[in-house]
């Protein structure tokens, strides 16, 4: 071991490639665990660190590379900083957003006070652990097809609600300086304030006269675009920390200059796969510095902060969910999206740590909680929908008796549906008013409310609901409806519709759809009554009719030559 040591520490390239080696490593390992690769990352950290294999890398090179996740990472958040998303949401996402980071850290305030911590430790920790973690929970959601879903639009609603609250706290923190500063709070307000005043009007200028044009001309070069798009995350990152202000606020407010630009979408996604690699590096850091020595001393508390976290704060959502007027279900699905602190918990903790506010025992209860929540939400989240289906009987007190975010007043609707569509986007809308055409009564059913509006406007038979809660389909005129179609592609959600549908005892048929003939094979196995293929009915229907043109071509160039 100490040969290898000697190895490695010879060479700075080296160094890094054992240690990108020993991350790949523990990443495939906590792929088959079904792990987040923030906990892989900080487990590589504690294999190298001091506690470990003791790697002394660079920490020079480290911190750089550390600093420059960062700030990639905050400069995403600002670039795909989604307001229209919030509004679309109504005040659900202002309601549980802020509503469960304010309950999150009162509660967890006094909680780290009877733990025995410091004030300013207790309130750093608390305010960590309100802060959920968007990049897992719309990677878990979109790899469970549920980032569409009523509760998955909910959850990514006060997750970004919750990422403008970090920052906002960051901007706050970075306020009040280094600890021993000889300046007056007030003074030290004043001097951010105007400075502050001053960047923000200097940045507006840019986002209205230059950045648009500047932003036009490199467009024509993806590179460019790319290289330009890191180099002033940065720039804004390194000016704000000279100003005063934390570097993660630089890099926010670079996303949000470019997030009104047409090509937000193109840097985002380039830009996605440079953050994970650069955010390796921040987690070894972190994972460098938890002192294995204290874990056992530290382990309890964090125990008892991961339990509160992983039960508290899916509570805190369910009531104000449902005091909303939404079902437990949908509560409880959104509700284990906050079962877990975030990357940006750790960051604040790391920022504290570098203003002398904490000290590295709040920052390792921090990381141990991290690491605790991270690691058991996957899971609650992966197989939530089992996990509801075990406890909905007891959480009936976090419903409303008349859930009227869910449900819609069918006392008007006639009495003689024939055909109920679940999903009326492009397709569904289709269907329904080809039907329609022909005079037959259609219900259109979806959880989208601007798509319901635009139906109710038309003065067209629609019900607001989501389809994936079995509860759901008691409330739909099933009784006289010869068909039932969905158009929704995902194979999951269209077995729980056939299954409900058949407890509730329908008699007519039911129409399913499939993106391919494995899905559907499935669905046919499972009872559906047909099953719908749009992409290859389509593709046939195309392929036919350039079919007919070419014969029609072909046809045209043979005339002359026939009549030589």
């Amino acid at each position: 071991m100490d040969h290898l040591h000697n190895i490695i520490s010879v060479n700075i390239f080296y160094e890094f490639s054992f240690v990108l080696i020993i991350a790949a490593i523990i990443g495939v390992i906590a792929r088959i665990l079904k792990q987040p690769l923030i906990v892989a990352f900080i487990a590589v950290g504690v294999l190298i660190g001091p506690a470990g294999l003791n790697v002394e890398i660079s920490r020079e090179q480290l911190h750089l590379f550390a600093h420059m996740g960062i700030s990639v990472l905050l400069f995403l958040v600002g670039l795909k900083l989604d307001i229209i998303l919030i509004k679309s949401m109504g005040p659900v996402a202002l309601a549980t957003g802020l509503g469960q980071v304010f309950f999150t850290s009162a509660l967890g305030f006094f909680i780290a006070l009877e733990l025995g911590f410091p004030v300013v430790s207790s309130v750093y920790i608390a305010v960590a652990l309100t802060f959920s973690s968007t990049i897992i929970i719309v990677k878990l959601l979109s790899d469970k097809k549920e980032i569409d879903s009523l509760h998955g639009r909910i959850a990514v609603g006060f997750l970004i609600v919750q990422d403008i609250v970090v920052v906002i706290a960051l901007i706050i923190l970075s306020a009040f300086g280094r600890e021993g500063e000889d300046i007056s709070i007030a003074s030290q307000m004043l001097l951010v304030f105007i400075k502050g005043t001053l960047f923000l009007t200097g940045l507006a200028f840019l986002m209205k006269y230059v950045i648009p044009f500047l932003i036009e001309k490199l467009a024509r070069s993806h590179e460019l675009l790319i290289l330009f798009s890191i180099a002033w995350a940065i720039s804004l990152a390194s000016l704000c920390d000279f100003l005063g202000f934390s570097m993660e606020v630089g890099a926010f407010l670079a996303g949000i200059s470019l997030a009104s630009t047409p090509y937000r979408d193109s840097i985002g996604g380039r830009l996605v796969s440079v953050r994970d690699f650069l955010l390796l590096f921040f987690f070894i850091q972190l994972g460098q510095q938890l002192d294995m020595g204290m874990v056992g001393k530290q382990i309890v508390p964090a125990i008892l902060l991961s339990f509160f976290v992983l039960i508290g704060n899916p509570m805190i959502v369910m009531v104000i969910m449902g005091m909303l007027g939404y079902k437990k279900r949908t509560g409880f699905l959104a509700g284990l999206t906050v079962a877990q602190i975030s990357e940006f918990s750790l960051i604040l903790g790391a920022l504290g740590l570098s203003l002398g506010h904490i000290n590295h025992d709040a920052m390792g209860i921090i990381t141990l909680v991290g690491i605790i929540t991270i690691g058991l939400s996957t899971y609650l989240i992966l197989y939530s929908h089992k996990i509801y289906d075990k406890l909905a009987p007891m959480l009936d007190i976090f419903e409303r008796k008349y859930a009227y975010r869910e449900e819609m007043d069918i006392s008007n609707l006639p009495a003689n549906i024939e055909v109920i569509v679940f999903g009326i986007g492009r397709y569904g809308s289709h269907i329904a008013n080809k039907l329609a055409d022909h005079g037959i009564p259609i219900l259109g059913v979806d959880f989208d409310p601007h798509l319901v509006k635009e139906w109710y406007r038309k003065n067209k038979n629609v019900q607001y609901g989501d389809v994936e809660d079995p509860e759901f389909h008691a409330t739909l005129p099933l009784h006289k409806a010869k068909f039932v179609i969905s158009t929704l592609p995902d194979i999951e959600t269209n077995l729980i519709i056939m299954s409900s549908l058949r407890e509730q005892h329908f008699k007519g048929r039911i129409a399913l759809t499939a993106h391919n003939r494995k899905d559907a094979e499935k669905l046919r196995e499972k009872g559906a009554d047909m099953v719908l293929l749009p992409f290859e009915v389509a593709a046939e229907h195309v392929a036919e009719i350039f079919l007919e043109q070419i014969k029609a071509d072909t046809g045209k160039k043979e005339v002359p030559m026939s009549g030589r």
